[in-house]
């Protein structure tokens, strides 16, 4: 699709499963550049309090920001620290997407933006 080599086909070890790659650029994307809508990719670390997640998800609902993706992990192997990835669509640009971000980073430790690209495929974003 994107004029990659594939260096092994069937990756997945569950016939349902789908396998993302990303391709990494140290330049990034200027959003006026690209034709249709955007999706960004980060991963944050929630605050070892009551409510956490609740918290800093708060300001996705309240600015009307979709988020497409969210799912839990522990680095390290730790039970001790819950780390979160998540996709959303728009970019930091955008002043809902600032807010939703700037509430985020509020209630959490930390959140490592990951990157923001153009939408590979349709999605229901309304």
């Amino acid at each position: 699709m994107y004029g990659l080599k594939i260096i092994r086909r069937d990756l997945q070890d569950e016939g349902n499963n789908t396998t993302r790659f990303v391709i990494l650029s140290r330049t990034p994307l200027d959003y006026g550049q690209i034709d249709g809508p955007v999706m960004t990719s980060f991963t944050f670390e929630v605050r070892n309090i009551p409510a956490a997640l609740y918290k800093a998800l708060g300001g996705f609902a309240t600015n009307s920001v979709n988020m497409t993706k969210l799912e839990s992990y522990y680095e390290s192997g730790s039970f001790k620290v819950s780390e979160f990835y998540a996709d959303i669509v728009g970019h930091e640009g955008m002043p809902n997407v600032a807010r939703a971000m700037e509430e985020l980073r509020f209630h959490t430790k930390r959140v490592r933006l990951l990157g923001t690209y153009p939408i590979a495929r349709k999605r229901s974003i309304t």
